[in-house]
C-alpha cells in the first residue's frame, strides 16, 4: 500500500499526524518516534527494510487494510541512519516533544533534524582526516559560484569558478564535496556526472533565505557571493533545521594565492590516496601525518591540497619549523599536551547543533586542561598566537560534570555533587536519606522530649516516625501525627514533614533526571555563548599542531630548507621521493635536477621500470612540499615558486565515462596545454604511447615544440621516442638526461641514476625477463626483434637505393617526350590541339 493512496481522513489519529509530517518531508525517510522506537511507515518502511536488512511487519492504522511497517530501537539508531545515509538516503528525525507522562492526548510531534551525506555532525560517522562538505552551486551563466560548508566544524568558504564544468568538477572532488545543491535540475548533465559519476548526492533548492545571518551575508562584497551565502543557508537552516551558529565568519577564496592542482594532478601524485588501491597509506599525507589530533590532520591535509605561492608565508612556516627543531624539548612537551586535546571543532558543532552530550563536555573539559601548559610553550616558542585559556569554562566543567557519564542525557548522573543545592538534596534522598533521617530523628527528639523515638522507612508502609507504647503519651498534641501502624510493643505515625519528603523520596529519582536535563541544558548554553571563541582557540591548535607535525617530518627524514628564487631556476641536490625511500627495503638512489633559466625541458630517456616517472614524480613533490610550508627531501634546493602543476602519468582508461587510454592522455594534455603559464610546472610520462606509434611520436614532438615556443615553462618528458631526442640539436631550451642501466651478458641492471644525454636503446624484452616471463617466449621475442630490425635496416637500404636510382631517371627523361605522354588527342578540343602544337613547337625550339 502507498501512501498516496491512503483516504487521510479514515487513518487513526496516530497516524493522521505521521501523514502531515510526512507530507512537509517527501524527499526524506521519516523516523517517527514511537515509544523507544523510531518507526517507518509506507514506502519508507518498505525501503529501510530493504536497505537495512529489517523485517517488514505491518500496522493497523484505522484502514480496512494494515499498512506496511519497519522500526528500529531509538538507543541504537545511529548505524542505521549511517547506513542509509551512505546510501544516498536523506533521513528526517521526528522526535516527541512532549513529555507523554504530562501530555493529555496525542503527543506532539516534529522533526528535529535532517541527516544527509553533507550535514553529518556526528564525529563517529565523519572520518577524522577530512571535511565533511556539502555545497551550493549558482550558475550565473559566465562563472560559478560554490559556496561551501562543514557543519561539523562551523566552517563556511566561497569562491568564484571558471564557467567550464571541468573547473567546477575539479574543485568539488578535490575538496570533496559529499553533497551538492543547485538552485534547480536544468543542468541535467552536470548532475549525472555527479550523481551517476561519483556517487555526489545532488539536491535541488529554488530558496534563499530572507532574513537573518547579516553578519555573514554582508561581510562579503560580491553580490554573487551573498546569493549563494543565502542560498546554502536556507537549505542548512530551514529544510534540514541545522543551528549554524557556531559559524562565525565567510572565507572568501582566492584561488591566486595557493598552487593550482587539477584532480589528475593530485591522483597522480598520489598526494591523499594511492592510485592503485585508493587508501590513505602510502600516500604523500600519509608520510607527513605526525599530528596528534584531528584538526591538525585536517588543517595539514589542507595545507598540502592548498600549497602557498606567497613567500613571506611560506618561509614563516620554515622558521617556525627551525624554531621547534631547535627547542626540541619544548616540542615534544608541546606534542605530548596536543595529544590531551580532543576534536574542539566538531564538539562546538555538536553544542551548535545540540547533539551534545555529557561525555563530548568531559572530552571539551579535559582539552581546556592542558590550554595553560600550551600557552606556555608557545611563549617559549615565541610564536604570534594568542591562546585563551578558557579558564571559566574549564572551571565549569570541571564542578559540574561526572567524570564517567552515560551516553544518554536521561539516565541521571550528569552533574556532580556541590554543582546545586536542590540537586544535592534529591541525590541525598535518592540515597536513602540517610543524613535526613538522622537530622529528623535528633530535630523530633528534641522538641518531643522522646529519647527512644526513632525514624524509620520499609517498602510496605514507607518513611514512619516509631514511638513506644509508654511514650505515646507524651506526643505532644499540636504536631498532628496520624497513626499509620500499631505493633505489639510501639505505634508508628507520620507527620506531614516526614510525608512531604516521602513524596520527594519517592519521586527523587524522576525528579534528578530532569533536573540534571535541565542543569545540562544550562550549561551547554553557557558554553555555545562562547562557541566562536573556542573556534578561534581550535583553529589555533590545529595550525600548531600541522607545524609541528612537518617539524618531526623534517627531523625522521631528514629534509632540508629550500631556498625560493625569482630567478625560474631549479637547483636541487640529491633529490628523493620521500614515500619511496621510506617504504622502500632498497638503498634509494638520489637524484639531481638541474634547470636554470634557459633549460625549460628536460626529455628523459631510459627503460622501463629504471625511475623515470619517479624521478618526475619527486621534482613535483619537492615543489608542492615547500610551497605548502615543509622541508623537503633533497641535500639542498634552490627552487622558484610555481603557479601550477600539471601531470600526465600513467596509463588508464577512464571507464567511468568510457575514455580510452589515449583520449585521457590528450584530455589531460590539452589542459595542461591550454592554462600552463611560465611559471608552471609540466610533467608528461610517455606522451603519446596509447596510439600508433608515428601518430604518437608526431604528437609528442608537436607538444614538445609547443610547450617550449609558445608557454616556456619548466617541463618533464619521458619518453621511449628515441628519434625526439634529436630536438635538443634544434631547440637549446631542451636538454637530454637518461636513467643509466647496465647490460652485461643480456642481464639488465637498473642503476637509478640520472645522467646527461640521451639512450637509444630500448630494454623491454629484458624487463620483461625480469618478470619472470618463460625463458621460451622472451628468447623468441629476441628473435622476432631481430628479424624487424634486419627488416628495417634493409627497407631502409631500398628506399635509399630507390630514391637515388628514381633522382637519376629523372636526370635522363626527354622533356618532349614526358610532353607527349601527357597529351591525349581523343578528348581534345581543335583550339586545345593548336595550343598544344604551339607548346610543342616552342619546347623544340628551347630543346
Amino acid at each position: 500500500m502507498k501512501r498516496c493512496e491512503v483516504d487521510k481522513e479514515k487513518l487513526s489519529p496516530g497516524m493522521r499526524q505521521y501523514y502531515d509530517i510526512k507530507e512537509e518531508y517527501q524527499e526524506e525517510l521519516l523516523f517517527f518516534r514511537l515509544g523507544d522506537f523510531y518507526e517507518l511507515f509506507f514506502e519508507d518502511g518498505e525501503t529501510a527494510s530493504r536497505e537495512l536488512e529489517l523485517t517488514l511487519t505491518s500496522k493497523n492504522a484505522g484502514l480496512e487494510e494494515r499498512i506496511p511497517m519497519c522500526g528500529v530501537p531509538f538507543h541504537s539508531v545511529k548505524p542505521y541512519i549511517e547506513k542509509l545515509v551512505n546510501k544516498g538516503y536523506k533521513v528526517a528525525i521526528c522526535e516527541q516533544l512532549e513529555d507523554p507522562k504530562n501530555t493529555k492526548g496525542m503527543v506532539k510531534r516534529g522533526v528535529v533534524q535532517v541527516v544527509s551525506k553533507g550535514t553529518i555532525i556526528d564525529s563517529e560517522l565523519l572520518s577524522e582526516h577530512d571535511n565533511n562538505y556539502i555545497a551550493s552551486i549558482l550558475d550565473f551563466s559566465f562563472v560559478y559560484v560554490l559556496c561551501y560548508a562543514d557543519i561539523s566544524t562551523g566552517s563556511l568558504n566561497i569562491m568564484n569558478v571558471e564557467h567550464k564544468k571541468e573547473k567546477l568538477l575539479n574543485e568539488i572532488l578535490n575538496l570533496k564535496i559529499k553533497e551538492v545543491l543547485l538552485k534547480d535540475n536544468v543542468d541535467t548533465e552536470l548532475i549525472g556526472i555527479l550523481k551517476g559519476n561519483y556517487g555526489i548526492e545532488v539536491s535541488i533548492s529554488e530558496d534563499f533565505i530572507k532574513e537573518g545571518y547579516e553578519n555573514l551575508i554582508e561581510s562579503v562584497e560580491d553580490i554573487r557571493f551573498k546569493e549563494g551565502i543565502k542560498h546554502l543557508l536556507y537549505y542548512l537552516i530551514v529544510r534540514e533545521l541545522k543551528d549554524v551558529s557556531h559559524i562565525k565568519q565567510v572565507n572568501v577564496i582566492n584561488k591566486d594565492d595557493y598552487l593550482e592542482m587539477d584532480t589528475h594532478t593530485i591522483r597522480n601524485l598520489e598526494l591523499v590516496e594511492t592510485l592503485r588501491l585508493k587508501e590513505r597509506t602510502y600516500s604523500l599525507i600519509w608520510l607527513l601525518d605526525k599530528t596528534k589530533t584531528s584538526m591538525g590532520s585536517r588543517k595539514l591535509k589542507d595545507y598540502l591540497m592548498h600549497p602557498l605561492k606567497d613567500k613571506e608565508k611560506i618561509n614563516e612556516r620554515f622558521d617556525k619549523i627551525i624554531e621547534l627543531n631547535n627547542n626540541f624539548i619544548t616540542k615534544d612537551e608541546l606534542r605530548e599536551c596536543l595529544y590531551e586535546i580532543y576534536d574542539i571543532e566538531r564538539l562546538c558543532g555538536k553544542i551548535a547543533c545540540n547533539s551534545v552530550n555529557a561525555r563530548d563536555l568531559l572530552q571539551l573539559k579535559n582539552s581546556l586542561k592542558v590550554l595553560p601548559t600550551i600557552k606556555e610553550k608557545v611563549e617559549v616558542l615565541h610564536f604570534d598566537y594568542k591562546i585563551n585559556e578558557h579558564l571559566d569554562l574549564y572551571e565549569l566543567l570541571e564542578k559540574a560534570i561526572y567524570e564517567n557519564p552515560p551516553v544518554t542525557l536521561k539516565e541521571g548522573f550528569l552533574i556532580k555533587e556541590g554543582y546545586n543545592e536542590e540537586l544535592d538534596e534529591l541525590k541525598e534522598i535518592r540515597s536513602g536519606g540517610k543524613t535526613f533521617i538522622a537530622d529528623f530523628e535528633a530535630k523530633l527528639k528534641e522538641s518531643t522530649g522522646i529519647k527512644t523515638l526513632k525514624v524509620g522507612y520499609n517498602r510496605v508502609f514507607g518513611y514512619y516516625i516509631e514511638v513506644s507504647k509508654g511514650a505515646v503519651k507524651e506526643i505532644p498534641a499540636d504536631l498532628n501525627w496520624e497513626r499509620r501502624q500499631t505493633l505489639t510493643n510501639c505505634e508508628r505515625f507520620i507527620s506531614p514533614e516526614l510525608k512531604e519528603k516521602e513524596a520527594l523520596i519517592l519521586n527523587a529519582e524522576e525528579k534528578i533526571i530532569e533536573l540534571e536535563y535541565n542543569l545540562f541544558m544550562e550549561i551547554k548554553e553557557t558554553i555555545k555563548k562562547q562557541l566562536i571563541a573556542l573556534k578561534d582557540t581550535a583553529e589555533i591548535i590545529s595550525e600548531l599542531d600541522a607545524i609541528a607535525s612537518l617539524a618531526v617530518c623534517a627531523e625522521e627524514y631528514n629534509l632540508v630548507r629550500p631556498q625560493l628564487n625569482d630567478t625560474h631556476t631549479i637547483d636541487i641536490k640529491e633529490g628523493f621521493h620521500p614515500v619511496i625511500k621510506k617504504v622502500s627495503n632498497n638503498t634509494y638512489v638520489a637524484n639531481d635536477c638541474l634547470m636554470n633559466k634557459e633549460t625549460n625541458t628536460l626529455l628523459i630517456t631510459g627503460p622501463n621500470m629504471s625511475g623515470k616517472s619517479t624521478y618526475m614524480r619527486q621534482l613535483a613533490i619537492i615543489l608542492i612540499m615547500a610551497q605548502m610550508g615543509s622541508f623537503v627531501p633533497a641535500v639542498s634546493a634552490n627552487i622558484p615558486v610555481m603557479d601550477k602543476i600539471f601531470t600526465r602519468i600513467g596509463a588508464s582508461d577512464d571507464l567511468v565515462s568510457g575514455e580510452s587510454t589515449f583520449m585521457v592522455e590528450m584530455n589531460e594534455a590539452r589542459n595542461a596545454i591550454l592554462n600552463a603559464t611560465e611559471d608552471s610546472l609540466i610533467l608528461f610520462d610517455e606522451l603519446g604511447r596509447g596510439t600508433a606509434t608515428y601518430d604518437g611520436m608526431s604528437l609528442a614532438q608537436a607538444i614538445l615544440e609547443y610547450v617550449n615556443k609558445n608557454i616556456k615553462c619548466k617541463t618533464l618528458f619521458s619518453t621511449h621516442y628515441h628519434e625526439l631526442t634529436s630536438l635538443e640539436k634544434e631547440m637549446p631550451n631542451i636538454k637530454n638526461i637518461h636513467v643509466s642501466a647496465h647490460e652485461e651478458n643480456g642481464v639488465i641492471t637498473f642503476l637509478h641514476k640520472i645522467k646527461s644525454g640521451a639512450v637509444d636503446k630500448s630494454y623491454g624484452i629484458h624487463v620483461a625477463k625480469l618478470a619472470g616471463m618463460p625463458e621460451e617466449l622472451t628468447k623468441r621475442a629476441s628473435e622476432i626483434l631481430s628479424f624487424y630490425e634486419s627488416q628495417e635496416k634493409k627497407k631502409n637500404k631500398e628506399e635509399n637505393v630507390q630514391l637515388e636510382m628514381v633522382f637519376k631517371e629523372k636526370k635522363e627523361v626527354d622533356p618532349i617526350k614526358e610532353f607527349l605522354e601527357n597529351v591525349d588527342p581523343v578528348y581534345m578540343t581543335p583550339i586545345e590541339a593548336i595550343n598544344k602544337l604551339y607548346e610543342l613547337k616552342e619546347l623544340i625550339k628551347k630543346k
